[in-house]
């Protein structure tokens, strides 16, 4: 392989927001969420009958939640960007030359020469589809044609939501009573959804894991005290 090939031999995955920050998002909090609230008023002495009813509400509740939120402020960011884009296209409308010399200065602060710099700036004002894009990207931060799915989001963070927050609940759909085995099984989720995260980033897998398994077990540890303290009256 010649080393111009190597270069570009390399592809990468999807950080524009798609699917993967609203999937973790959602198994997160759904899991903490009903490990806690499961945690709470079994601290709180109820019935595992009781527990199951609180747990499943909490699922659903959650869930729903979740999709609903995510799909709100994705449509909601998804709606600044377009509003901001809009303005965009009509200054390159009315000042195409300012916004070309706009463009080529920040290219020139970056270190590209003057000449050239303005030469792009210019040929790309031509194109009045790629300016927009690439105005868009240089000042905005965006490309207006590659914004995240609401639905996308919402559906990955429902569903990851509802599954897993479905684990805790598992002991006592099978007939436990304890609230001990329901913990277990809680820790063991959250500790393999951190340790599958790690496969998207650079940590270690047993770093991620224990991180989350930190974090929902200080979530439970708070709840179960609410729990005991209140009591079931």
């Amino acid at each position: 392989m010649t080393a111009s090939a190597a270069l570009i031999d390399h592809d990468h995955a999807d950080v524009t927001g798609g699917w993967l920050r609203p999937a973790v998002f959602g198994a997160m909090d759904g899991l903490v969420t009903n490990i806690a609230l499961i945690s709470g008023v079994g601290g709180g002495g109820t019935s595992p009958h009781n527990i199951i009813l609180t747990g499943t509400a909490g699922l659903v509740a959650g869930a729903i939640s979740m999709g609903l939120g995510e799909y709100t402020s994705v449509r909601t960011q998804n709606d600044q960007v377009a509003h901001e884009v809009e303005k965009e296209r009509v200054e390159l409308e009315r000042n195409p030359e300012a916004e070309a010399e706009e463009l080529a200065l920040r290219w020139i602060e970056r270190g590209l020469p003057k000449d050239l710099a303005r030469e792009v700036a210019s040929r790309i004002s031509l194109d009045p589809e790629e300016a927009l894009r690439v105005h868009a990207q240089e000042e905005l931060g965006v490309n207006p044609h590659d914004v995240p799915s609401p639905w996308i989001a919402a559906m990955s963070s429902f569903i990851c939501a509802d599954q897993v927050a479905l684990l805790p609940l598992l002991p006592y759909l099978i007939g436990v009573t304890n609230l001990w085995p329901s913990l277990i099984v809680g820790g063991v989720g959250l500790f393999v959804a951190g340790a599958l995260t790690a496969r998207f980033t650079s940590q270690r897998w047993w770093y991620s894991g224990g991180r989350q398994l930190l974090m929902g077990a200080a979530a439970a540890a708070a709840t179960y005290g609410i729990g005991h303290l209140i009591g079931v009256s």
